[in-house]
């Protein structure tokens, strides 16, 4: 290596550490909302329209990072909120973020907590086709609740079977001679999953995850 690539390479290298991979995964951010009443905190999720992907499940307002509209993903945060819920940007306050999550599915979550103002309640417009409806859940709840843990296993497979019965190869291992190892499915990474019940809802999955960490920070 020459000299002039060692500077090149040292001026290239991050200040501070971000995620390997980034540009292969879903990019993505939500917001966290927090609203007080009558002096308990609440946080505000929606349930996603049974039409759409994930259709009926609870979540936290957000969606992906559009580079063309975004200059960061607290932009990202602030405008999905925006279109999924209604919720005008001066009526949020970021108060802070939580780190980085690279779900299991193959995304990146930014997530923010914010402080909304409580008026929100009686302005903010659903688009009804993403949400079907909100739900105020006291944080309290799931400070005093434990979810109920489950276990999941992800698995790589090389190879799957079309809808006609025929083999698909994804991955040519043996082509690459690849140990035997990579030519059928392997992984099994299993990971918790946590889930809530409120009330009639089920909340779990990525949602469950940044609310258990907002726990350990709140």
């Amino acid at each position: 290596m020459k000299k002039e690539n060692l500077k090149k390479l040292s001026n290239n290298l991050p200040k501070t550490p971000g995620v390997l991979g980034r540009k292969r995964f879903f990019n993505s951010a939500v917001l966290i909302p927090l609203i007080k009443i009558k002096g308990e905190y609440y946080l505000l999720f929606q349930k996603r329209a049974a039409h759409i992907r994930q259709g009926g499940d609870i979540c936290f307002p957000g969606g992906g990072f559009e580079q063309e509209l975004d200059k960061n993903f607290e932009d990202t945060a602030l405008r999905e909120t925006y279109e999924e819920l209604g919720i005008k940007a001066e009526d949020i306050k970021i108060i802070g973020r939580l780190d980085t999550y690279v779900a299991p599915i193959g995304a990146v979550i930014e997530p923010f907590v914010a402080k909304i103002k409580k008026n929100v309640l009686k302005t903010m417009v659903i688009d009804k086709n993403e949400v079907e409806k909100t739900l105020l859940i006291p944080v309290s709840f799931f400070k005093n609740t434990d979810p109920v843990e489950y276990t999941l296993a992800h698995e790589i497979q090389p190879y799957k079977i079309n809808e006609e019965g025929k083999k698909e190869i994804l991955f040519p291992a043996d082509d690459l001679g690849l140990p035997d190892t990579y030519k059928k499915p392997w992984g099994n990474k299993r990971h918790k999953v946590w889930v809530y019940k409120y009330e009639d809802e089920i909340i779990w999955g990525i949602t469950s995850v940044i609310i258990n960490d907002l726990l350990e920070k709140y």
